[in-house]
């Protein structure tokens, strides 16, 4: 065994065996009647010493004889069947767009795959969240991530730029079909019944966005096809047998040292089952060196940076091949070559990025998918699907010849009782719930500026309540309430002076300028939590502006100091019309209902820019709309023992039911 190891190590890359670069040893499958062979460290050294970019020839290396390895799929048995095949292909080249740019881009020109396509520079933005699972209905935890997305895109929207906003389902795999067979239903009814959920909870929750793709759309499943044919004819695919412990929740194979008693997935708290298969695999071990070049030459290919030191920590462990298929699993494309087995997943899935690109009445081919939008400037999506991202994607698309995505971002965990909330857990907040007892403008506002995008977040919902009553009825509502009262009451509802007339070194306007650069900053970096802050800013200094300059005695003073309070007015009515484009991203309906009592229409409201933040928009002769709350106070309500039964099921809480006041309440929530 040695002996072969040393002929072949200037034949292959080093990861063509599917080898973990960390193994102190290989296992090898056992053949009939032969002793249990061991490659030795030594062995696998000599082996690695062949530089990957060394060599115009290296593939996935198969041998004749039924060696294995450890899969990939983070643990668990690999044995391998066919025959050894060497696949051309040229170096990886890991190109950084500019000295500030944080885009990564891997170009690869593979054999059979054609090489990569050429682009025209890029100008859209495309954001995409996960493609959900459509095993049971939405809840927070997919909200939540779809809700940032879409904050991102509305302000990317207001920057110029040219957005494709991208979410859907997934629709494929075993927990979809058990899921099905529980209520009595085909896979397909399903999946049309749960993706109807999403899209409708997406309206309600105002997410505006260009494509809602499915992973049982046949284009989709066309292009899936063909992106594993060009892996295959890359080299890259064999067949092999595995054995590990297998997450049906995850759709993951876990590696033994993740486990936790009782061989329980750590996240989903439930035992894995051992499974052995027959399988085809993907050989990410051959990607080892671009992956690490990647990620050193792209420090913000995955955001944020702790995430980034995750990733970098599981790709120096060593690569390991994944298997892309499953021969027990039905629901689910058939491989090209082998229609006894469904392609895995994650294969499909992640595809589902590419599909949605796809132009209506083009033909479903790849190069046409790409054609614009392509690469994803930002993809948004869990943590504990970081690696699937951030790890098998990029090798894949690499393997294909395909760009890479700009950003991987992994925000964290909503936690209730300190666990991720999850279907499979059953300790799910329903967003639906919220939205009926606290409304769209309540549920946008609390989780992206409460809860740090990026980081673990623990919904309270006393805390829900007091923080959305003290920001957006209290802070917000208020100053524009009084103000337009005072207009109204002195000015005949009507600005007396231009914006612009407003001193440069005013205080407000100081404030004001400097907040919404901060917040674009914020935006930027899909720091929500702090945009949100530096604008409720304005408002707080609006506040303290009005308290400290008194406009109402000085309108009672008459002649010039009534003019010092038309100017005031004119400063914080100014500072509110652009706190409502600056917060627009994160609450668009109650900040047009701000527009729209500054005396707006709504078509002014929806051809806004991010220029329009800009001091000097409001001017003399504005006519203001009669002042209304813009958002109503949350109240509690007694709890209605009485009405307990009936209320199971309904979505609704059953110990606490809430309402919306305008007049300031004070609310006290025992949980």
């Amino acid at each position: 065994m040695a002996l072969l190891l040393r002929s072949l190590q200037c034949a292959s890359s080093p990861g063509a065996m599917s080898v973990s670069r960390s193994a102190a040893f290989l296992r090898l499958a056992k053949p009939e009647g032969a002793a249990m062979g061991i490659c030795t460290h030594q062995d696998f050294s000599a082996m690695s010493s062949c530089s990957f970019y060394s060599s115009l020839a290296f593939g996935a290396l198969h041998s004749s004889s039924s060696s294995s390895s450890r899969d990939n799929s983070r643990g668990g048995v690999v044995s391998k069947k066919k025959k050894a095949v060497l696949r051309p292909c040229s170096s990886y080249r890991v190109v950084v767009r500019g000295a500030a740019s944080s885009s990564a881009d891997v170009a690869g020109e593979c054999g059979d795959s054609g090489g990569r396509e050429e682009h025209e520079p890029r100008k859209m933005f495309t954001v995409t969240t996960p493609l959900y699972y459509a095993n049971a209905a939405p809840h927070m935890g997919s909200a939540y991530p779809t809700i940032a997305a879409d904050a991102l895109a509305r302000f990317q929207r207001l920057q110029g730029r040219e957005v494709f906003f991208i979410t859907g389902t997934d629709e494929h795999g075993e927990k979809i079909a058990l899921s099905a067979a529980t209520k009595g239903r085909a896979p397909k009814e399903h999946c049309d019944l749960v993706a109807a959920e999403y899209q409708a909870l997406w309206n309600d929750l105002s997410i505006a966005y260009d494509r809602f793709v499915r992973t049982t759309e046949a284009n989709h499943e066309n292009l899936v096809s063909e992106f594993y044919n060009r892996v295959e004819a890359n080299g890259d695919i064999y067949q092999a047998k595995y054995e590990g412990h297998y997450c049906i929740n995850c759709e993951e194979y876990k590696d033994e040292k993740e486990l936790i008693e009782d061989h329980c997935c750590p996240i989903h708290r439930k035992t894995c089952e051992l499974r052995k298969e027959d399988n085809y695999f993907f050989a990410l071990s051959k990607y080892q060196q671009p992956l690490e070049e990647l990620l050193s030459l792209n420090p913000n290919f995955v955001r944020p940076s702790f995430r980034m030191n995750e990733v970098q920590g599981w790709v120096k462990e060593g690569l390991r091949d994944f298997s892309i298929s499953r021969a027990a699993v039905e629901w689910g494309i058939p491989v090209p070559s082998d229609p006894k087995q469904t392609i895995y997943v994650w294969f499909d899935a992640l595809l589902g990025y590419v599909s949605a690109l796809l132009g209506d009445g083009k033909e479903p081919n790849i190069a046409n998918a790409i054609q614009k939008g392509w690469p994803a400037s930002v993809h948004i999506i869990g943590k504990d699907i970081l690696r699937f991202h951030a790890v098998y994607w990029p090798a894949m698309l690499m393997s294909a010849g395909l760009p890479l995505p700009e950003a991987v971002f992994g925000h964290g965990f909503l936690t209730k009782d300190g666990l991720k909330m999850g279907k499979s857990l059953g300790n799910t907040i329903e967003p639906r719930d919220l939205l009926s007892r606290f409304g769209v403008d309540a549920v946008r506002y609390y989780f992206l500026k409460e809860i740090e995008f990026g980081k673990d977040g623990d919904f309270s919902e006393e805390r829900f309540i007091n923080i959305v009553n003290a920001n957006l009825a209290n802070t917000i509502g208020n100053l524009l309430n009084r103000t337009l009262g005072l207009l109204k009451k002195n000015c005949n509802a009507t600005v007396l002076f231009d914006s612009a007339s407003i001193p440069e070194n005013n205080s407000l306007r100081k404030v004001t300028t400097e907040s919404v650069e901060r917040a674009r900053e914020g935006y930027s970096q899909l720091d929500f939590s702090s945009s949100c802050d530096v604008i409720l800013n304005i408002a707080s200094a609006g506040n303290v502006y009005m308290n400290d300059r008194t406009p109402w005695s000085l309108f009672k003073q008459g002649g010039l100091a009534s003019n010092e309070a038309s100017q005031d007015l004119t400063a914080v009515l100014e500072a509110v019309r652009i706190l409502a484009v600056a917060l627009s991203p994160v609450i668009p309906e109650l900040c047009s209902r701000i527009y729209s009592q500054l005396g707006y229409s709504k078509a002014d409201f929806e051809s806004l820019s991010w220029v329009d933040t800009q001091w000097g928009g409001l001017r003399a002769g504005q006519v203001m709309a009669n002042a209304q709350p813009i958002f109503k106070k949350l109240e509690e309500l007694e709890p209605q023992e009485s009405n307990t039964e009936s209320m199971k099921g309904s979505g609704k809480s059953v110990d606490h039911q809430f309402k919306q006041k305008s007049a300031p309440v004070t609310a006290s929530i025992e949980l």
